[in-house]
């Protein structure tokens, strides 16, 4: 089992979500998130005053997977997320030792 977390731009979530409800994933967690990377932020005007705004918002989403399933949840993130801009985000893969399912006490691929 795996954990994915994918950090993307707010205006990809849906097209995300749908990609992976179609490849028959249950559930994720999603965290508003700022951050900034090679996008490197950008400059706005408020009130005549012109600042920098350095930490941009972003989406991270994280979703457990099995082994199996892994290569087509990565490669359904990658199509949904992709603009081909600065900015698209990245995706961290780590291993998942356990599963418990709080409710029935499931463990392992069950609670997936």
């Amino acid at each position: 089992m795996k954990l994915i977390s994918a950090v993307i731009k707010p205006f990809k979530l849906d097209e995300l979500r749908q990609a992976l409800t179609n490849l028959g994933v249950s559930g994720l967690t999603l965290t508003e998130v700022k951050g900034f990377g090679r996008q490197k932020g950008h400059t706005e005007l408020y009130r005549g005053a012109e600042y920098q705004i350095d930490f941009l918002p972003k989406m991270k989403i994280e979703v457990a997977v099995s082994d199996q399933l892994l290569d087509r949840a990565l490669d359904a993130i990658c199509t949904a997320a992709h603009t081909g801009k600065v900015g698209d985000g990245k995706i961290f893969i780590r291993p998942l030792e356990q599963i418990i399912r709080i409710r029935t006490g499931e463990t392992g691929q069950d609670a997936l």
